[in-house]
């Protein structure tokens, strides 16, 4: 498998599972289905469009519509589920795995662009988080990446990694499993043993 199928595959993945996620809190939220789906969208593209914005670039959705139908059927998998079952353990999962698959494609898409090293790291962080921060707050739910679960730090994480690996000309396939296990581990880890950033007053 070549590296561009590889992280074509991997956005389809995060958009799918930021959507699932998305079309999950919302109908929780009690909105309706057209809000349910406009969380669902929020969630999955807007992290990959501001991304791109940044960079001069189009939207990802404008370039490959193969990502609205990740989304489509994160809001039909939802609608066929019976409205008041919770957020369990398998969303959190597949919120997960749309961080590490986001941070990683993020930080190689702005590496084939020509940013630096540093912008590089930090688009792919941007990528991966800001979906979940505009779901959360037009949901009115607490935005995870500010309070818990070290969310941005994992990010960061796999993101440095990916974009270290791709500077000391590591293997790109290694670069890109190396950089999305490291967000899977820090943020499992970070739910396990309670893991958060200090808060004004040692809290």
């Amino acid at each position: 498998m070549d590296l561009e199928l590889l992280v074509t595959l991997l956005d389809l993945a995060g958009t799918f599972a930021f959507a699932l996620v998305g079309a999950r809190i919302a109908a929780n939220k009690g909105l309706d289905y057209g809000g349910i789906a406009f969380i669902a969208a929020i969630a999955s593209l807007a992290g990959g469009t501001f991304r791109n914005l940044l960079l001069g670039e189009k939207p990802p959705w404008v370039l490959n519509e193969w990502l609205f139908i990740g989304v489509i059927l994160a809001i039909v998998i939802t609608l066929s589920i019976k409205r008041t079952t919770p957020v369990g353990r398998f969303v959190l999962t597949l919120d997960t795995i749309g961080l590490a698959v986001c941070s990683v494609s993020g930080a190689q898409f702005a590496l084939t662009q020509g940013a630096p090293f540093a912008s590089a790291v930090i688009l792919g962080l941007i990528g991966a988080v800001t979906g979940g921060l505009l779901r959360d707050v037009l949901c009115q739910v607490e935005p995870v990446l500010l309070h818990r679960e070290t969310i941005g730090t994992s990010c960061l994480a796999g993101s440095l990694v990916y974009v270290s690996c791709d500077y000391f000309g590591v293997n790109q396939i290694f670069s890109v499993i190396l950089g999305s296990a490291v967000v899977i581990l820090v943020r499992e880890l970070s739910i396990k043993f309670d893991w958060h950033l200090p808060k004004v007053g040692g809290r």
